[in-house]
């Protein structure tokens, strides 16, 4: 008797994991035809979906959802940016490049100001303004690539990301509209 009990939840133990198993399997696969349905009009699909995919969320995403994910990948692709260009700011830099690199961490938090506010217009489902939010954000990386450019600032690393953050900024504008 004392042996039969354990057995028993081992056994239960073993089955539960093996239905789990399966069962997200399937739902996985259901999730990343729809994320690839969502991401095919962007402008560059394999930026959309590999930020969808790295979100735990994906796995039980409706479009709507996959959207907000979307934009959350540009906040935190706004943060990255941000804390780059702080670590950039160093004393031995003109003053106007100084200038233009404190501007830039501020329009990038202004930015994920934005994208916040997105992600509660998408939740009430008002589109319009999460798409005027999203271009607004976007306008603000425009803003701080050009003046950088302007003034001759150029880091490699940093346009990457920001060609990223206008890719994801596509994705969502182009999710978005299609609601």
């Amino acid at each position: 008797m004392g042996l039969v009990l354990p057995l028993f939840h081992l056994t239960f133990f073993l089955l539960s994991i093996s239905f789990n198993y399966v069962g997200h399997r399937t739902h996985v696969f259901a999730d990343e035809a729809l994320i690839q349905l969502q991401c095919r009009n962007a402008e560059v699909p394999p930026t959309c979906i590999q930020c969808v995919e790295s979100d735990p969320r994906s796995q039980l995403a409706d479009k709507v959802a996959i959207a907000g994910i979307v934009i959350s990948c540009i906040s935190n692709s706004a943060k990255t940016i941000s804390g780059n260009l702080s670590d950039l700011i160093a004393p031995w830099l003109e003053k106007e490049v100084k200038r233009r690199l404190r501007e830039c961490v501020t329009e990038f938090s202004e930015a994920r100001t934005d994208l916040a506010k997105a992600i509660n217009m998408l939740k009430k489902k008002d589109y319009d303004e999460t798409n005027s939010l999203v271009v607004k954000a976007l306008h603000q990386e425009v803003e701080c690539r050009q003046s950088l450019s302007q003034y001759n600032i150029s880091y490699p690393y940093m346009e990457y990301y920001m060609t990223i953050y206008e890719q994801l900024s596509d994705a969502a504008l182009r999710i978005v509209d299609r609601f």
